[in-house]
């Protein structure tokens, strides 16, 4: 398990703890990440990422009244492979759908 304080990133902290995941942890391995809250938007953008990423969330926690904390353990990359696929496949299911009910819309109009 390591630990990571990004708080002096401020809100540019995704890049460097992707790299940080990527780099500094081994397969199977727990990051904790220390980062600094703002308006809030960072703590939804950072679980954003690590499942972009494909890495598991373990946890998201309010560490004190100004800073955040995530867990992130590092998985294969064929999991991460895997991940990307069905996140992939989920998206064009969701534009696929979008278009079927806007040509649906149109004709009815």
């Amino acid at each position: 398990m390591k630990r990571y304080d990004l708080r002096h990133l401020k809100d540019d902290f995704y890049d460097r703890m992707v790299e940080l995941i990527d780099q500094g942890l081994k397969v199977g391995e727990v990051g904790i990440f220390l980062f600094e809250v703002g308006d809030f938007t960072s703590i939804q953008k950072s679980a954003d990422v690590i499942k972009a990423t494909g890495h598991d969330l373990m946890n998201s926690l309010k560490f004190n009244e100004v800073d955040w904390t995530i867990v992130v353990k590092k998985v294969d990359e064929a999991t991460k492979q895997e991940r990307a696929a069905k996140l992939e496949a989920e998206k064009a299911a969701a534009e696929s759908e979008e278009t079927e009910t806007e040509a649906e819309t149109e004709k009815a109009e």
